[in-house]
C-alpha cells in the first residue's frame, strides 16, 4: 500500500471551509459516537456542519449480526456500499469525516470506508470543535451516491488488519485503552481485565493535542520513532482507528485488530497479562 502524508489523512477546518465556500463537491459525514452516547442523531440534529450527513456507527459502521468478532464487528463490503449510497457519496469525490469526541467515530469511519476501498476520505482535524463556521440543524437527506466499493471483506480489505491468531506476532502491538484498563485495575465492559501478552499501553487520546487535534508529525516521530510492523487494538476496535490513522499520518501503515480485546477476552483458552 502507498506511503500516506498527514493531508492525506487529516483536513483542517480552514481547508474544509475553503472548499465548502468555493462551491467544490465533497460529502460530509458526522459520526457522532462516545462510549456513554453511541447514538449521536439528536446531537447531530441540534447542530452540524451544513451538509453534513449523519452516520451510525452502531448501525452502519458496525455488523452486530456478526458472531464471535467483539462488540463492533465490521460491516461487508456490501453493506458499506449501500450505505454510502444513502449518505450520497459519489465515486471521485472526496469524503470529510468528523466526530465531537477523542476522533473516535471519525477514525471509524476513516478505517472503514479506506478499508472497504473507498478513496480520498480525510478526518476533520480537531473535529467539530475546531470548526468556526456556521452550523445547520435538523436532519440531512442527501442525493444517493453512486460509490462503488472493490473489497467486499473488510477483514481482507485495502487496509491491514489483524486476527485473535496472528495479533500476538506484530513486532510491535499498541493496546488503546486508558491504562487502569490495559493494566487489568478496571474491565467496566468485557469479560476477563488485563491486557493481550506483549502489548504496549498507547491510549488512543496521547495520540491527539490539547485541542482534540492530531499531534505534530516530529511529536508523533518522537513517541515512535522508526517502527515497523505495527499492530494495534482497544476494546472494539474504535478507538485503536485513532491509533492507526495517527501512525498513517507518518507514513505507518498500522494493522488494526478489528475484534481487539473484546474478542480476544471472550475465549478464557486466550492468554491474558496485567499489570
Amino acid at each position: 500500500m502507498d506511503r500516506r502524508r498527514r493531508d492525506e489523512v487529516l483536513i483542517t477546518a480552514t481547508e474544509l471551509a475553503a472548499l465548502l465556500a468555493a462551491g467544490d463537491p465533497v460529502t460530509i459525514l458526522d459520526v457522532r459516537w462516545q462510549l456513554t452516547e453511541p447514538d449521536g442523531r439528536d446531537a447531530h440534529e441540534r447542530g452540524h456542519i451544513p451538509g453534513a450527513v449523519y452516520v451510525s456507527l452502531e448501525d452502519e459502521l458496525s455488523d452486530h449480526s456478526v458472531e464471535g468478532r467483539g462488540r463492533h464487528p465490521l460491516p461487508s463490503g456490501l453493506a458499506v456500499e449501500a450505505a454510502g449510497r444513502r449518505w450520497g457519496i459519489r465515486n471521485g469525490v472526496p469524503v470529510v469525516v468528523y466526530d465531537d469526541w477523542n476522533r473516535a467515530g471519525s477514525a471509524r469511519a476513516w478505517w472503514v470506508l479506506s478499508a472497504a476501498g473507498v478513496e480520498n476520505v480525510r478526518i476533520l482535524d480537531g473535529g467539530l470543535a475546531a470548526w468556526t463556521g456556521a452550523l445547520e440543524s435538523g436532519p440531512v437527506t442527501p442525493e444517493p451516491g453512486d460509490v462503488a466499493v472493490p473489497h467486499e471483506d473488510l477483514y481482507a480489505g485495502a487496509l491491514p488488519t489483524l486476527t485473535a491468531d496472528t495479533v500476538m506476532a506484530a513486532d510491535t502491538l499498541l493496546d488503546a485503552r486508558a491504562p487502569e484498563r490495559f493494566l487489568g485495575h478496571v474491565e467496566p465492559i468485557d469479560p476477563v481485565a488485563g491486557h493481550i501478552p506483549g502489548a504496549c499501553n498507547a491510549p488512543s487520546t496521547g495520540f491527539l493535542a490539547g485541542d482534540g487535534t492530531f499531534l505534530e508529525e516530529k511529536d508523533l516521530a518522537q513517541l515512535f520513532g522508526d517502527v515497523d510492523d505495527v499492530g494495534a487494538y482497544c476494546g472494539s476496535g474504535v478507538t485503536a482507528s485513532v491509533v492507526v490513522a495517527a501512525l498513517a499520518t507518518l507514513g505507518i501503515d498500522a494493522a488494526l485488530f478489528p475484534g481487539s480485546w473484546s474478542e480476544w477476552s471472550s475465549d478464557p483458552t486466550r492468554p491474558v497479562e496485567t499489570g
